[in-house]
């Protein structure tokens, strides 16, 4: 019989940006053996309850790992609305250097005796994944952190500024803002010139290139060759950039390897399977 998942759900933590407060999931096998952890980083318009995530947490799970999903502060949502953007001015101050800090922040709260499935982890075997924006994220951050272990990216931007086309610098330059319309929603979600002077207040650590050559742990980047938002051609791009990486093109994926919001399988789709499982595989062979 397996072993039952014990799962924690939205525990609160409160940013030391804004105090603005996001929620934290975590899923694994509950049979007192310690186990490698994953923290997963979700990317632009996302969230920590969208789609496939809680299929992929239970994979991992399954697996043998603890898998940590959170809301990145700010995000847009709420812990009253998690899956709604309904904090538009901390969604169009979503900087960089802020999630990196809540990343930070959460890893900190995982070696924190605060965290009640402390017993559960081997935190000597902590591992990230970023999804998209969120794969840039990790990149920045396991350059930068010697608690991470491994890392891995699902379909990441090549460049943190890859959002600013020209189109969107005009924007700025009229008005100190820009609109994004969801697509999903229809919403029209705002990013201030604020956003944009971050970027670039902080271009030398927030270069995918610079992080991802001073990355010394394995890294694996993983891409779908029909991706429809962030063009394949990236992950070579970041491979070039580090060559000690191992690149997985998985063939007929599109940006989001088959997940949709609302979900309504309990299994995931098979590209998205495939890459979990070429993932949780990686991780396991360290």
């Amino acid at each position: 019989m397996p072993t039952p998942l014990q799962v924690h759900r939205n525990i609160r933590l409160v940013s030391t940006h804004d105090d603005k407060p996001f929620g934290l999931d975590a899923f694994y096998q509950d049979d007192d053996i310690p186990k490698p952890v994953v923290l997963f980083v979700h990317g632009f318009n996302g969230f920590k309850d969208w789609g496939h995530w809680e299929a992929t947490a239970r994979n991992f799970a399954e697996a043998g790992f603890v898998f940590v999903k959170f809301n990145l502060s700010h995000n847009g949502t709420s812990p009253e609305h998690l899956k709604d953007f309904v904090d538009l001015e901390a969604y169009g101050h979503d900087y960089y250097t802020t999630d990196l800090d809540d990343i930070d922040q959460v890893i900190n709260y995982l070696h924190s005796s605060d965290c009640p499935f402390q017993a559960a982890m081997n935190l000597d075997k902590l591992y990230l994944i970023g999804h998209s924006r969120g794969g840039g994220l990790v990149l920045i951050k396991t350059a930068e952190d010697s608690r991470v272990k491994a890392v891995t990216t699902w379909a990441s931007i090549g460049d943190t500024r890859f959002f600013w086309k020209e189109n969107r610098l005009q924007d700025l330059a009229e008005h100190r803002v820009t609109y994004y319309v969801n697509g999903r929603t229809k919403q029209k979600l705002p990013l201030y010139q604020a956003y944009y002077d971050n970027l670039l207040a902080h271009a030398e650590r927030l270069s995918l290139e610079r992080a991802i050559k001073a990355i010394e742990v394995p890294i694996l980047l993983t891409h779908g060759d029909k991706d429809e938002a962030v063009a394949v051609e990236t992950a070579h791009k970041l491979h070039h950039w580090q060559p000690k990486a191992e690149l997985f093109i998985i063939e007929g994926a599109m940006h989001t390897f088959g997940g949709y919001e609302p979900y309504d399988q309990d299994k995931l789709m098979p590209l998205m399977q495939q890459n979990v499982d070429k993932t949780i595989a990686f991780f396991r062979s360290l």
